[in-house]
């Protein structure tokens, strides 16, 4: 069957995909977080989001798809002192994700396949000074820009040279 759209005259017609689901994660503790941004975010390989944590700053990560036993991959990674408030998967690098943080900092992580040990140290931290970071965002068409929300403030970072440009 197919879902069919109307927009003015126009109309196209969708395959209507059907979506089953099998399985959950289970035995991860994600908590519930008072801050603006995103909690979950994923790349054509991994899953990210927050868990529940003494003092906060932890992300887990899952597999998006199973191992040859059958079974996701979770792990989990300590990227901040504080509470993550959001994330985001760069839309070039689905490896590359940034988060920020109640900290104060932006920090740009490289994930590997979760068989390897994840490091644990970003590849680059950006300290706006702008108080609590409340969002993150890469661009979608630009690769080395950042956008990243504070309190009261919005920045634009080009991480190429790892500057603030505007």
């Amino acid at each position: 069957s197919s879902l069919l759209c109307k927009a003015g005259r126009t109309s196209t017609s969708f395959p209507l995909m059907r979506v089953c689901v099998c399985e959950w994660i289970n035995n991860v503790r994600a908590g519930s977080f008072a801050s603006q941004g995103n909690h979950i975010k994923a790349s054509s390989k991994l899953v990210a989001f927050n868990t529940e944590q003494a003092g906060g700053g932890m992300l887990g990560l899952s597999s998006v798809q199973p191992g040859s036993d059958g079974q996701r991959a979770v792990t989990q990674i300590s990227c901040h002192s504080d509470l993550v408030t959001d994330m985001d998967f760069s839309p070039f690098d689905e490896s590359l994700l940034a988060t920020c943080s109640v900290d104060e900092t932006v920090k740009l992580w490289r994930l590997c396949d979760l068989a390897q040990e994840q490091s644990s140290s970003p590849e680059l931290t950006l300290r706006p000074g702008q108080g609590r970071l409340e969002l993150v965002l890469f661009h979608p068409t630009s690769s080395g820009l950042l956008a990243v929300g504070a309190t009261k403030s919005a920045q634009i970072w080009d991480t190429n040279c790892q500057e603030l440009t505007g």
